[in-house]
């Protein structure tokens, strides 16, 4: 997860997230956010969550990844980086309310390879 060093709700922390890039396929768009905002490099395991926001004209999609080296620092849009175990998760700190949703359904399904992605 990161700490945002940038607004909206800067000093909040996420997963790392941001907008696609022309080109881009939506899980590049994610590796590539990953690798921007915590300096890790990782592969996406799965789709896990998708949010429509009609209101705003965005749709979210969080990703399942995993880190494939141990190395992770925070990034230029980031104050930190950490890795938490569940009850370390600063749950009172998170940026977004669909973290905290894509984050519970992900220790629900935690250890299965198969499931649907939730949805909003």
């Amino acid at each position: 997860m990161v700490k945002r060093a940038i607004e909206p709700r800067q000093g909040t922390w996420t997963m790392p997230i941001g907008y696609m890039e022309l080109g881009e396929t939506t899980d590049q768009g994610a590796l590539r956010e990953v690798w921007e905002e915590a300096r890790a490099v990782a592969e996406v395991d799965g789709l896990l969550a998708v949010f429509s926001f009609p209101q705003i004209s965005q749709v979210h999609m969080i990703y399942r990844a995993r880190m494939t080296s141990p190395d992770f620092a925070a990034g230029p849009e980031s104050l930190e980086a950490g890795l938490f175990t569940w009850d370390d998760i600063p749950w009172d700190h998170l940026a977004y309310p669909n973290v905290r949703m894509a984050l519970d359904y992900e220790r629900r399904v935690k250890g299965q390879s198969a499931f649907p992605p939730i949805g909003l």
